[in-house]
Formats: structure tokens, sequence, C-alpha cells
């Protein structure tokens, strides 16, 4: 009974982590849930870099009057609690200060210096310390952060939009020859400017840049817009439009892992995606299946017969695939 009234309160931390989805990188996305007699008394998330952690917002959301009640209840954290001192303190520190019955992670903090210390100090101190629980979703809901930590490289998202029969554009070989097929419906579209917002910086090949002249930024969603980067050699057209050049992938990734961004979502051409689709340099991908048959074309990006659509979403006629590898090769070794 434990168990499974440990993962409703697991499920609710979780959803408040995801409102610093936007916000919160360079640091993950951390919910915290305060519960005393199956009854919320506070509950938080973590906002942004440098601001308060979702312990702390949780704890500081507590009334007066219930503020006794913490050393007889439970906090229920998306991610380990941390133990050294940053922009902030450690909050494993300030969970035994409060004097907390009870503690249940959802999983340990990749991070370095952290890396099962909060859950050492706790213990430690006498509180019962649950690990754990929904372990898979709040892996999932950090899985940027924990690929930067673990591969030291970004999280890479592929996405592409596709005929019925399989091509991503009619060939084209200028721009003079119009607008490269649209595949998107207002609702699909909706979700790519989501997954753009989501992520810190996004790239396509020079083709697809020089055929499409892309704007690549999240006018249908909100957000912050992407850092805008081209793969190959290009002309200060692409410079004096603000994207960031690279010579090769390999540059491209050295770049990003220097300035600390966590995440690239590539979007095109066909080259480009079958770039790292065959050197295995993905985490995530969304395919769009249009109801459209063009007959002829830019084939696809070929994906490996092993990964089969985990998800599939539904926009009218047309959906979107979920493409996911077995991600959490990258936690094999992460307990």
């Amino acid at each position: 009974m434990k168990s499974y009234t440990d993962e409703i309160w697991m499920q609710r931390a979780l959803q408040l982590a995801r409102n610093g989805e936007l916000t919160s990188h360079p640091n993950p996305m951390v919910g915290a849930v305060i519960v005393h007699a199956d009854r919320i008394i506070g509950e938080g998330w973590h906002h942004q870099a440098g601001e308060p952690h979702a312990e702390v917002m949780a704890v500081r959301s507590v009334r007066t009057e219930d503020l006794a009640l913490l050393h007889d209840a439970t906090i229920y954290v998306t991610l380990e609690p941390c133990a050294h001192y940053g922009r902030t303190p450690p909050c494993a520190e300030m969970i035994v200060r409060q004097g907390f019955h009870r503690v249940v992670v959802g999983c340990v903090d990749p991070f370095s210096k952290v890396g099962g210390r909060g859950i050492a100090i706790m213990r430690q101190a006498g509180i019962e310390v649950t690990v754990g629980v929904l372990r898979e979703e709040c892996l999932d809901l950090i899985a940027h952060f924990v690929c930067c930590q673990l591969m030291r490289r970004p999280y890479i998202t592929l996405k592409w939009a596709a005929s019925a029969d399989g091509f991503i554009d009619r060939l084209r070989t200028s721009a003079d020859e119009g607008e490269p097929i649209r595949f998107s419906t207002q609702l699909s579209t909706i979700h790519v400017h989501h997954l753009r917002a989501a992520h810190q910086a996004i790239l396509v090949g020079r083709r697809t840049f020089e055929l499409d002249h892309p704007r690549l930024n999240v006018r249908c969603y909100g957000g912050r817009n992407p850092m805008r980067c081209v793969l190959g050699s290009v002309g200060e057209e692409a410079l004096n439009a603000g994207f960031q050049a690279y010579a090769d992938v390999d540059s491209l990734l050295d770049s990003l892992r220097r300035d600390n961004i966590q995440s690239l979502l590539v979007e095109g051409g066909a080259a480009t995606l079958q770039t790292f689709i065959e050197r295995d340099l993905w985490d995530e991908a969304w395919e769009e299946q249009s109801s459209i048959v063009l007959e002829s074309g830019v084939e696809a990006p070929l994906m490996p017969s092993a990964f089969k659509p985990r998800q599939e979403r539904h926009y009218g006629a047309d959906f979107l695939h979920w493409l996911s590898p077995v991600r959490l090769k990258h936690y094999v070794d992460f307990k």
C-alpha cells in the first residue's frame, strides 16, 4: 500500500517539475511535494538556475499553522536533494534541519558533486529514505541533464516530416524552384515549436538553409528561441541571419559542450539527419507522417530496424511517431 501511495505523490511531483521545462536549464527539472496524513501541505518546483530548489520552494509554501507537521511528514522529490554548496545551499541539509520523518526520492543525481551524497546525509541524520519510486519517469524528466553529465554531449532529438510514401520533399536544386512541401498541420506545428522551445539549440544542414531559409523559432508556441546552427560551409547570409556555422558534427558537438548547451534538435535535411543516425548520435526522434503522397522526391531518413515507435500522436489524418531508442542505455551503469 505504501508503494502505491508513494507513486501517487511522486506523480504529483513530476507534474510540478514540468513547470520548469522552459526555464530551469542548465539545471534539471525537479518537483517536490510534502505530505502529512495523506494531505499535501506544501509543494514546489525549481524555476530557474540560481533560484531556490524544489525542496526549498515546497517548504516555503507550507502554511504557518502546518510547519509543526514537518516532523511527521514525508517529502517526495523527483531528484536526489543536492549535497553541495553552489548558488544555493545544500537541500539535503535543509531537509535534515526541518526534521522530516521520511524522504522519497525518484532517482539518484548523476551530478558528480551529489551522486548519492544527499541520500547519505539524510540517512546519517536518521531520516527514512526511499529511493527509486517512478525512477524511469524521473530519469525521462531530466534526460537532457543526465545525458550531458554522463555522455558528455547534448541530448540529441531528431525531427522530420514525411509523406505517406516516405519522402520529405520534392526534388529542388535552388530556392527559385519554390517553397518546400508543407506536411505539418496547425496542431502538429504547435508540437514541433514546443520541441524547439524545449531545446537550447537547433540544427539544419547547409542545403536546407540555402533552399528553405528556415526561421527555426518558436512563434507558434512561446518560450525562448533556440540557438540556430547550420552544418557545412555557408556564406555571409547565414552569419548575418544569426546562425552559428560549423564545419562538421564533431566541431558542432565540441562547441555546444563548451558552451554548456544540454540539448540539440536536428530538423534536417535528410543527409544531416542520416549522419546522426548512422553515428548513433541521437536519443529521441520524431517522425511526422502525412497523408500526402509525393511518388518521388527526397527520401526520408532510414531508421535502424531495431527501433520501433514508442508513442503515436494523431492530428486529424496525420500523426507523429515518437521513435525512441533504448534511451536508458545512458543510464545502464547509473543506479
